[in-house]
């Protein structure tokens, strides 16, 4: 790893071109999970409720059919006329460009989301790394930045965070500190615990107070997944910082937009903020903090 680092210290001219490129490319992957991964979860439940029904028939047919849906399977293709995008049509940004934006085969629009879910893997991709300085460590937390992406655009479409990022994810940040990572593993392993109970204890208390559930356990592994990669010493800035944003945002949406303070609002996207700042700018937010509250 040491001589990687080196070639490429030696080489800028190279690395952030190749960055850029990279980064655009696994945003191009993010969106085939933003898209497949909650209809997955669907089919994945539709199968389990089948199968304690014991149905048959077409039930089982769709069961077939589930089955070869996957991130892989089928192959992309235009929702409205089925026509199968070339590997010219799915260059990252470019071929959205080219194609102005619609399909080949029927001309329909294709969303400019693709497209911007690419640019903006590339620039915090880029921000990450120029933020945090070119190293090992650097290199294998961008893993985090692009699973808070897909996570804050799928928990925006369906308000879900699929255990299948979130857990493995609080897995890998325990096992990248176990090897000297961001933060030492007691505080990874504190940061993941206190991450989830912190959550957990205003549901269930807001539950008690209420009748209602605040929040969704998505939110608590998520939590506890950022703690584990940053350590628990940024959960209180990560708490705050979440929780003034989300209220900032959910009284704009209910006096500009007229929703009622039944209508819930993804906390996924602030908390994956919260944690993207924490990780750029850790120390400086702490102390920011110790001294707005006199500590």
């Amino acid at each position: 790893m040491e001589q990687l680092i080196t070639a490429i210290l030696e080489t800028p001219w190279l690395f952030w071109p190749a960055l850029v490129l990279f980064s655009l490319c696994i945003g191009s992957f993010l969106n085939v999970v933003i898209l497949r991964l909650p209809r997955m979860m669907e089919q994945a439940w539709r199968q389990e409720c089948e199968a304690l029904l014991d149905c048959g028939g077409e039930a089982a047919t769709d069961r077939e059919q589930a089955r070869s849906y996957s991130l892989a399977q089928p192959g992309s293709h235009c929702p409205e006329c089925g026509h199968t995008i070339s590997a010219l049509e799915n260059i990252p940004l470019l071929s959205w460009l080219a194609l102005r934006g619609r399909c080949r085969g029927c001309g329909t629009p294709i969303s400019v989301r693709y497209p911007l879910i690419e640019l903006v893997t590339a620039l915090l991709s880029v921000a990450t790394v120029y933020l945090l300085g070119i190293s090992g460590t650097t290199l294998i937390t961008l893993g985090l930045v692009w699973a808070l992406i897909a996570l804050t655009v799928i928990d925006l479409d369906t308000q879900l965070l699929p255990d299948s990022i979130t857990l493995p994810l609080l897995w890998a940040g325990l096992l990248f500190n176990y090897m000297g990572g961001l933060t030492d593993l007691e505080s990874a392993f504190i940061g993941a615990v206190a991450g989830y109970l912190s959550l957990w204890s205003v549901y269930q208390l807001f539950r008690l107070v209420t009748g209602k559930e605040g929040m969704g356990f998505g939110d608590f592994k998520l939590l506890a997944a950022l703690g584990a990669w940053l350590g628990w010493t940024m959960l209180p800035a990560i708490i705050l910082l979440s929780s003034l944003v989300g209220a900032t945002v959910g009284i704009l949406m209910m006096v500009f937009r007229n929703l009622g303070r039944d209508v819930p609002i993804p906390f996924g996207p602030y908390l994956a903020a919260a944690g993207l700042l924490c990780l750029w700018w850790g120390p400086e937010l702490q102390q920011f903090w110790y001294r707005f509250l006199g500590v």
